[in-house]
């Protein structure tokens, strides 16, 4: 049969009293504190990561634009103006609200069509200002009739 210890402790070892931990003492509240710090800290980083990947999005949405003009831009017969409003046309249809204030430049010489896009990506970080800017350029199309006498 057992005997039942005395109250205050077991047998073999004096009761002892415990450390009273006083309410400003040590680590009360730090872990509140520091997700209070840590919780903020930690959504602006998965925002900066979604911010630069819509950065990265909106470049190549600007690239496919600018190539689209450029097409248009250095067909036989084409001018200028029909590829900075095919490039427009682009970027209206495929994200209109992708490219803050687009601006979209063509030139076309004799050899060679070039088409820019400029402008900044849609803001997820109220501070952060990413500019976007893509370049196409390609050789004029031009018809060149076979040689006179020469093989069909």
């Amino acid at each position: 049969m057992h005997a039942t210890p005395p109250p205050g402790g077991c047998r073999r070892h004096a009761a002892r009293p415990r450390p009273r931990r006083r309410p400003g003492d040590g680590q009360t509240g730090a872990v509140t504190a520091e997700l209070v710090v840590a919780t903020p800290l930690l959504l602006l980083l998965v925002l900066l990561v979604v911010q630069f990947a819509l950065w990265q999005h909106v470049l190549h949405v600007a690239t496919a634009a600018a190539e689209e003009g450029e097409r248009a831009a250095r067909l036989e017969g084409g001018t200028a103006a029909a590829g900075a409003t095919r490039a427009r046309d682009f970027l209206a249809q495929l994200g209109p609200s992708l490219v803050v204030a687009p601006r979209v430049t063509a030139r076309r010489d004799q050899a060679t069509a070039r088409v820019e896009v400029r402008g900044t990506a849609e803001q997820l970080v109220p501070w952060l200002h990413l500019p976007i800017h893509a370049v196409a350029e390609g050789p004029v199309e031009v018809f060149q009739p076979a040689p006179a006498g020469g093989p069909p």
